[in-house]
């Protein structure tokens, strides 16, 4: 029976291999896109709106839209990670997955506590705009 578990480790350890790599290239696709799309809208932004003050709350919407990106990214990054460590448990790959969860983290927290500010001063701009 013993031989038989090493036998489906030894034909799925290269699937998971290339699960592996598909999905740290698919991490780096949703990066890369996230970035192309903040990169049209910023230009775009820049060329179309003539008060600045516009033109800055709409970049906030753009930070945070890319900053949705790079945490869809690393999450997909910290499944690989998952991945890795079931298949390949060394004491350094499982540093490396706490390290991107820690990040990932902070970033998620930060991330979250920004588009909430963002909010409630569009709350209170629409409320200030609304008494005059």
């Amino acid at each position: 029976m013993a031989n038989l578990g090493h036998i489906i480790m030894n034909v799925a350890t290269p699937v998971f291999d290339v699960i592996i790599v598909f999905l740290n290239f698919l991490s780096i696709i949703v990066l890369v896109w996230g970035v192309i799309i903040a990169g049209y809208d910023f230009i775009k932004s820049e060329c179309s709106y003539a008060n600045h003050v516009e033109a800055a709350r709409h970049n906030n919407f753009i930070r945070n839209f890319l900053g949705s990106y790079v945490l869809l990214s690393l999450e997909i990054l910290i499944a690989a990670d998952i991945i890795e460590s079931i298949i390949n448990p060394t004491s350094a790959d499982i540093l490396r997955l706490a390290a991107v969860v820690v990040i990932r983290t902070v970033i998620s927290y930060f991330l979250h506590r920004e588009i909430q500010d963002a909010l409630d001063n569009e709350e209170t701009m629409e409320k200030i705009n609304a008494k005059k």
